[in-house]
């Protein structure tokens, strides 16, 4: 089943042994990282740890992201981070910490040749904005964080649908179905028409659940609560005492 899904995977994660395990998996496609996984990761060289990964993984698209808050310090670090590889895609929010739109900075790179992936969107005319500013560049991700937007309660499959169209007369460009939150997601994002959705490696250890036999799948889940019960050693009084 997986191998008949067009969406393409990226694992997203900050993990070096994690992906490296992911990159010997036949359905990964790609990768993705941001600061938020590296601090959780313990990392504190950000350019050793990028090159190191890129030592290893040289073929596969992988995004690493600015961190300055100020515009002209993110045009100077993502200068620097596109020349670690041909492969590298430079992660760029739509805003800075103010509010303030990336767009003239994302328009500048895109006409430098820098290969982005403008990131943190959630509504529509985000994408138009980051579509319109990366139009005229090299190949580019929009990644929308469709997860975010449902933990708001909202459906996010009708914005996501429409955002696949609003990228179709632009092949350089692909929309990135981001933050996901369970397995559903990546069936979710191919049934749209999403060119990628990354997922982290928890979600990816889900994939041997596909298609499973769910009156099997029960009784799993009842051997569970058992074997978890035995281990935890719990009993409850009989009343003889």
């Amino acid at each position: 089943m997986i191998q008949s899904l067009k969406v393409k995977i990226f694992a997203d994660g900050a993990d070096k042994q994690g992906m490296l395990d992911m990159y010997k998996k036949p359905f990964i496609s790609g990768f993705t990282t941001n600061p938020t996984l590296m601090c959780k990761a313990g990392i504190g060289d950000y350019e050793s740890f990028a090159k190191d990964i890129l030592s290893h993984i040289n073929d596969y698209p992988i995004s690493f992201e600015v961190f300055s808050d100020d515009f002209a310090e993110m045009e100077r670090q993502a200068r620097k981070i596109s020349t670690w590889g041909d492969n590298v895609y430079v992660k760029i929010p739509i805003t800075n910490t103010k509010g303030e739109s990336s767009a003239d900075l994302i328009r500048e790179l895109a006409r430098a040749g820098v290969k982005q992936n403008v990131t943190a969107l959630m509504t529509l005319d985000q994408v138009k904005i980051a579509r319109d500013a990366l139009v005229h560049g090299p190949s580019a991700y929009i990644s929308v964080f469709a997860g975010r937007i449902a933990d708001t309660g909202r459906d996010p499959v009708p914005l996501m649908t429409e955002a696949v169209a609003m990228l179709n007369k632009y092949p350089q460009l692909e929309l990135i179905w981001a933050s996901p939150r369970e397995l559903l997601n990546i069936f979710q994002a191919d049934q749209v028409g999403c060119h990628v959705i990354t997922v982290t490696n928890d979600v990816l250890n889900k994939l041997s659940n596909v298609g499973k036999d769910l009156e099997e799948f029960s009784l799993d889940t009842v051997k569970m609560f058992r074997n978890d019960a035995v281990k935890a050693g719990f009993k409850l009084d009989d009343g003889t005492n």
